[in-house]
């Protein structure tokens, strides 16, 4: 699993906080995310859930793909919000749903 997870992160952020994007892309996607001891799939429904719970409905577009790369379907997407919805809230699941329609 040697494949690099591509970043969308706008040259203008590049260009304002280069140290920041730095952290990201060599220390969260490339050790954090490559540890063995979690597989991809799981890191993506795991982040998944934590974006949904806390509402961060800004990430989830790059997730919900990333998550579609490391093997995640929608069905399981769909299961992973329903199952949510009863834990973090119906608005917070419906705001997922609504990112995933679009």
């Amino acid at each position: 699993m040697n494949t690099r997870i591509e970043s969308e992160i706008p040259q203008e952020m590049r260009d304002l906080a280069p140290d920041f994007v730095k952290y990201g892309e060599s220390i969260l996607f490339e050790e954090v995310w490559r540890d063995p001891t979690l597989t991809l799939k799981e890191r993506s429904l795991s982040t998944l859930s934590a974006l949904i719970s806390i509402g961060n409905t800004e990430q989830l577009p790059f997730h919900l793909q990333l998550a579609k790369k490391n093997g995640v379907t929608e069905k399981e997407v769909i299961a992973l919000i329903t199952h949510m919805a009863f834990y973090v809230g119906w608005p917070k699941a419906s705001a997922a749903l609504n990112i995933i329609m679009k």
